[in-house]
């Protein structure tokens, strides 16, 4: 039953991620160019080009937010990653009683009260 409740989880986010690929490439690319604008804003002296610079920025800036539901394939990468890491975690066997250091002083505690 938990390999179902894996799959289903899984295959719900690998939808939302496929659905979501076009948005998040957008948004990669919006956060590319805002990054290079500021460096660029950063590194020049004129006034008139940092002008220009912010008015691109705030472009970009809005192309950005125009973006922000791609956080919900993002939070489907995440998801899918739990899961393919979960479905291949290996169960650790019982512990074998004889090995347990504690049931070995539960008999020696017994045999010394006798």
């Amino acid at each position: 039953m938990k390999k179902f409740g894996l799959c289903l989880a899984g295959g719900l986010a690998a939808l939302i991620l496929l659905h979501s690929i076009g948005p998040m490439v957008g948004l990669l690319v919006s956060l590319v160019l805002l990054y290079f604008i500021f460096r660029q804003f950063l590194k020049t002296d004129s006034i008139a080009w940092k002008i220009g610079l912010v008015i691109i920025g705030l472009i970009v800036l809005s192309s950005t937010i125009h973006h922000i539901p791609a956080l919900i394939g993002v939070a489907a990468a995440y998801v899918l990653y739990l899961v393919y890491k979960e479905w291949n975690k290996t169960k650790k066997a019982p512990k074998d009683k004889g090995k347990d250091p504690f049931v070995n002083f539960e008999k020696q505690w017994n045999e010394f009260k006798k």
